[in-house]
């Protein structure tokens, strides 16, 4: 393998990372709303509620940690914080007894996930030749997803072979949070930049969250805008495995078609974020968004385990061609002294479109019809599609 084409280790070490917290998480995530619904009595809108709250929350402080990470000496510590802090709660949803409790820890653990995550971007895109962006971006994400797929199956082989509780389940997800732990304060060793001239601190709230600064292209906002709407459109998913018991899944079956859905992105994530070093990111993001609308549009009219089956495999590589070329294109379109910010303001605009996006699913879903849920946020992700060649015009005065 050529120097060239290998990843630098803070990528790899950081996958790894991502690896250990996603098994420790999807070991409950894939079962929070069986349990949500059957043992602390919530409805489907309350399950929307809880993803679009937790996504909100981590979203405003991912703003303010995008804007104080690069005004920082090191991205590490903002890191290490946010990883032990989700890694500390996420495992009390053993002891929840009502829904609001639910609630609680997926607003304290999504606090941790914000503070992590525009630094741990921003990171990334540094260690990362611009030529391997999104190569590097991909294989993180398929980390991500691979840790998606060993914890469902834990989980499964935990309550059904091995006969262990539901909330002892939860609680043993505390494991890998801890091993993640380890592996980033042992495992990844940041290089510093070269020191700069000492910054006037921020006086205006606007500048702590990073509304304002240094200035950023209208092609990245335009591009925001375009997130956004995609963003309405990619409510939880959770009502994915909804859908599948509506359509008669057995219960256990949840965390199997949970692995399935992240086994696919982790499979195709690497790849799919290659081509877009090599194809464009545009074309490639543009796919990802055709086929999740195509996809969800046909979760509407779904009426088999096995349709439901061949949609997750669908919806799962749509993920993968998106994910990774959507945070490339940030580090692309973003000055090297405001890359922090930049994915600060792109996953706050991700959280902040989550509440609505889950909330009004759900809403239609309970209110309405599940049909009526999914076509319309398959038309909205179409019409993402459509808005990003405008978006992404090159600006008059390039």
């Amino acid at each position: 393998m050529s120097a060239r084409s290998r990843l630098p280790a803070t990528v790899i070490a950081l996958g790894l990372v991502s690896l250990l917290t996603d098994a420790a998480s999807e070991m409950i995530m894939p079962l929070l709303p069986i349990f949500l619904t059957t043992v602390v009595g919530a409805g489907a809108a309350f399950v929307g509620l809880v993803d679009g709250v937790a996504d909100t929350t981590a979203a405003f402080v991912k703003l303010a940690s995008g804007a104080a990470v690069d005004r920082a000496p090191a991205k590490k510590p903002f890191v290490v914080i946010g990883y032990s802090l989700a890694s500390a709660v996420r495992p009390l949803i053993a002891l929840a007894t009502a829904p609001w409790h639910v609630l609680a820890v997926r607003f304290t653990d999504r606090i941790g996930k914000g503070l992590r995550s525009s630094p741990r971007d921003a990171l990334l895109a540094g260690a990362a030749a611009e030529d391997q962006r999104g190569r590097a971006f991909g294989f993180h994400r398929a980390m991500d997803h691979a840790g998606a797929v060993i914890g469902p199956l834990a989980a499964l082989l935990l309550l059904r072979v091995a006969g262990v509780p539901l909330r002892t389940v939860f609680a043993l997800a505390a494991i890998p949070g801890a091993l993640a732990v380890a592996v980033l304060v042992f495992g990844v060793h940041e290089t510093r930049a070269p020191a700069k001239a000492a910054l006037a601190p921020p006086r205006r709230l606007s500048e702590r969250l990073g509304l304002r600064g240094a200035p950023l292209s209208p092609r990245f906002r335009r591009y925001l805008f375009a997130v956004a709407l995609f963003t309405l459109a990619s409510s939880t998913d959770t009502f994915l495995i909804l859908k599948a018991l509506q359509v008669g899944m057995a219960p256990w079956l949840a965390p199997v078609l949970w692995a399935a859905l992240h086994l696919v992105r982790a499979a195709m994530s690497t790849w799919a974020g290659g081509l877009s070093d090599r194809m464009g990111r545009a074309r490639v993001i543009r796919i990802g968004w055709v086929i999740y609308g195509v996809s969800y549009a046909a979760f509407g009219f779904a009426s088999s385990e096995l349709q439901v089956w061949l949609l997750v495999v669908c919806y799962g590589a749509a993920s993968a061609f998106h994910e990774g070329a959507e945070k490339a294109l940030v580090a692309d379109l973003a000055p090297a002294d405001a890359k922090g910010r930049a994915f600060g303001l792109f996953h706050f605009t991700v959280g902040l479109c989550a509440l609505p996006a889950s909330l009004g699913f759900g809403a239609l879903w309970q209110f309405v019809s599940t049909r009526v849920a999914f076509l319309t946020s398959g038309g909205l992700a179409l019409a993402a599609a459509l808005l990003l060649g405008w978006a992404l015009r090159p600006d008059a005065a390039t």
